[in-house]
């Protein structure tokens, strides 16, 4: 019986302690989903009771991290599905919160690499202005400098806007 509750209470703590990530270790774990399968699928574990309705920006990580396992997924048909999934979620967090930057900055990065036959990329300019008027209102340090890193080794952006960065 005490190695029941035992395995009961860890399963508990393991549970309740994963679901307690912050947001900079969600996009520390974000940054290296896309090279580490096990890191993706933890994030996407660990940030599973999150939806566009309880906490926008955490769900749009799940909803990314969900689209970067397309990636490691060999059935075509299970990576659409897959890619597809994060997408729904993607757009429904944007729906409910669209003024959020780091959401907004999610979807960019996402169109932006997403392969063109996909036909997800009709947002990347949008984003990108408002990525680019948003920028300087960012408080996070951390949030800052990614967008800031990523917005200026994007394709998409001029060199006169990259120096303006």
């Amino acid at each position: 019986m005490r190695f029941l509750l035992l395995i009961i209470t860890s399963f508990i703590f393991f549970n309740s302690s994963a679901n307690n990530l912050t947001i900079q270790e969600v996009r520390n774990l974000y940054q290296k989903a896309s090279k580490d399968e096990v890191l993706c699928k933890k994030l996407i574990t660990d940030l599973q009771i999150y939806n566009e309705t309880n906490n926008t920006s955490l769900a749009a990580y799940r909803a990314c991290a969900t689209m970067i396992m397309a990636k490691y997924v060999s059935n075509p048909i299970n990576k659409l599905s897959k890619f597809n999934e994060g997408k729904n979620l993607l757009e429904k967090c944007l729906e409910k919160d669209n003024k959020n930057v780091e959401i907004r900055f999610l979807r960019f990065t996402v169109q932006c690499n997403a392969p063109n036959f996909i036909g997800y990329n009709s947002s990347i300019i949008l984003d990108k202005y408002f990525l680019l008027k948003s920028v300087s209102s960012i408080n996070d340090k951390q949030l800052k400098n990614i967008v800031i890193t990523f917005l200026k080794s994007s394709a998409y952006l001029t060199n006169t806007e990259k120096q303006k960065l």
